[in-house]
């Protein structure tokens, strides 16, 4: 589906929504809910919000190529203050909302950001905290109105918008002026991902970087005024952001936003979206929700339930290998809908077209549930490197188990050591002031992504393994492991570490404790035992460690805590070939070893 009209920057869309969509359509751009209530927002209030607030932010000196960070969640102030800041030329740069003040600390300096944009009171006191050690912050703007205070340069939003309407007296064309002098190949963002060693590094993206990808989107998804998204994905996360805002709003559609994850199984009951962008862990918790549900349920309706996934499979296979099912599968498959899927669906709404899911690997198994019950997830695959998809899945041509096919205008090489290679206008201009983390990545304009993949016979590339040890949980989040796991090996209490959660729900860890240690503690505490392995099986010895854990782990971001670890009875061992000769840790050959272990802190817990 073609875009609205043809766009080379991203206030190019703001300005053709506001000024020409607009008059077109009688429907609201985004729906956020206010007081327990959804309620709609108008092209035109989207155009005096934004405006307003562009106007305020020049009144406080904010000047071309000046960069400006975000943290909060999604909320239509974000749109507002994204559409603001680059409108006059200026850079965003976005940060989680679950950022810890260590990382506001480094983002914000790193990036010589003159002001942050904060969504309320909690992220405000976050920046606070830091707020002597940040070296080029002026001031601070507060989305929240009450959560603003009367501190010197601390603003709310609609203190700078009341600034924007004064500074607006005699300059009324001052942000389509501003706006027009956006070029393509302009910095539009720094998006800061964890790299290997845990500290952040910038990613740059262009106009033209987000913008190609946006119009390949639209090349290979039908993507129209009569959708609706449902947008909970974090806007920071270049994936969102390309997909489920700049895409969606280019094509028309409506974006309302979830009031958080926890009730986005309501909000979609609610809202009745027809396209979402997500992550599998969304799809884990469906699943998790439906097979708990289904557990305790009398034994004749589970063998209902399995019967119709059964046929709902076979169903699916059947109109991939012929188009048309036998006459008998079909009448199967109605009885299932009726009795089953039809239900399944009205959990998402009942008006979903299908589901995008990328940020994380989707599991083959949980693609195929989904798709015998008639709901479709289509997977992608990107870095925030590439802006971000390199290649997609179609409607009409998928395969569960791949990230696809190449996004038109991207090429894709598979290097000799079998590392994925990227190539094209969505590729980034490199790493913010880190000369050397871009030049080993970035070679002759090539992205070396870092996985290893293979493409299958009739194109479809397939992921096979991480190059680097950078977990990557199945919501979407980097984890650089070895700090975690070094922060841990600060114990007295620990030996050796070893973090898991890659293509995870959360975080678990494999410990071997000092046995010395433990030893010392449990004569401290007059707890007998008779041997090191019944020492380690002890419930006091489980709570000694989990109690260390929290107190190391306190200023971790939440999806980098271990939720859950299993104490081991022995050391990892070169002669057990757990550890190479300089003693580092073989993970594969580990999680082999303990996968049953491993597995079994999985069980039964939701992320």
């Amino acid at each position: 589906m073609p875009l609205v009209a043809d766009v080379k920057t991203i206030p190019d869309i703001f300005q053709i929504l506001t000024k020409e969509h607009a008059k077109k359509v009688n429907k609201p751009v985004l729906r956020h809910k206010f007081d327990k209530v959804y309620e709609d927002i108008s092209y035109g209030q989207m155009r005096e919000e934004t405006e307003l607030f562009a106007m305020g932010l020049a009144s406080l000196g904010v000047k071309r190529d000046h960069k400006i960070a975000i943290i909060a969640e999604n909320r239509p102030e974000w749109v507002y203050s994204d559409f603001a800041i680059t409108g006059l030329g200026a850079v965003n740069v976005p940060l989680y909302p679950i950022s810890t003040s260590d990382t506001i600390k480094f983002i914000l300096n790193d990036s010589q950001s003159i002001c942050v944009i904060v969504s309320n009171k909690f992220h405000l006191n976050k920046v606070m905290k830091v707020k002597n050690q940040l070296k080029t912050i002026k001031f601070i703007i507060v989305m929240n109105e009450k959560d603003a205070g009367t501190e010197k340069d601390i603003y709310s939003f609609k203190q700078v918008q009341e600034k924007g309407k004064i500074f607006k007296k005699g300059k009324e064309k001052y942000f389509d002026d501003a706006i027009s002098l956006n070029q393509e190949n302009e910095l539009c963002t720094i998006i800061y991902t964890s790299g290997t060693t845990g500290e952040p590094k910038g990613v740059m993206l262009t106009h033209k970087n987000i913008i190609s990808n946006v119009k390949a989107a639209h090349e290979v998804f039908d993507i129209g005024p009569s959708d609706l998204f449902l947008s909970f994905l974090p806007l920071c996360h270049i994936f969102e952001r390309m997909a489920g805002y700049y895409t969606a709003l280019s094509a028309g559609s409506t974006i309302a936003y979830a009031e958080s994850i926890e009730k986005i199984a309501s909000n979609m009951e609610e809202i009745r979206p027809t396209l979402m962008t997500a992550v599998p862990r969304l799809f884990e918790r469906i699943y998790s929700r439906i097979r708990r549900n289904v557990e305790t349920q009398p034994e004749k309706k589970q063998k209902i339930f399995n019967w119709a996934i059964e046929v709902g499979k076979e169903f699916a296979n059947a109109k991939k290998s012929n188009d048309n099912a036998p006459i008998s599968l079909s009448l199967k498959r109605k009885l299932a809908d009726k009795l089953v899927y039809s239900k399944l669906r009205e959990r998402t709404g009942g008006r979903i077209r299908f589901f995008i899911s990328g940020g994380a690997p989707l599991s083959r198994e949980l693609g195929q549930f989904f798709e015998s019950v008639g709901i479709l997830i289509i997977e992608g695959y990107g870095l925030t490197e590439s802006s971000p998809v390199i290649a997609a899945n179609r409607v009409n041509d998928y395969k569960f188990g791949t990230v696809g096919k190449v996004l038109p205008g991207v090429e894709v090489k598979i290097a000799k050591d079998g590392e994925i290679l990227a190539y094209g206008p969505s590729i980034m201009q490199g790493y913010f002031n880190n000369k050397k983390e871009t030049d080993a990545v970035l070679k002759d304009g090539w992205l070396y992504t870092g996985d290893i993949g293979v493409f299958d016979a009739e194109g479809f590339l397939i992921i096979t393994d991480r190059k680097k040890h950078l977990f990557k949980t199945s919501g979407g989040k980097y984890v650089a492991p070895q700090p975690i796991e070094n922060l841990f090996l600060g114990s007295k209490f620990i030996e050796q570490f070893v973090l898991i959660g890659d293509r995870r729900m959360f975080l678990t860890a494999l410990i071997v404790p000092d046995f010395e240690a433990i030893k010392e503690y449990a004569d401290a505490n007059r707890i007998p035992y008779n041997s090191e392995m019944e020492l380690v099986n002890m419930k006091q010895i489980y709570e000694l460690l989990d109690k260390d854990l929290a107190q190391f782990q306190k200023n971790l971001s939440k999806f980098e805590r271990v939720r859950k670890f299993t104490i081991l009875d022995k050391p990892f061992s070169i002669e057990g070939g757990e550890l190479t000769p300089k003693l580092s840790v073989k993970r594969k050959v580990i999680e082999e070893r303990y996968k049953d272990l491993i597995e079994d802190m999985y069980v039964g817990l939701e992320g």
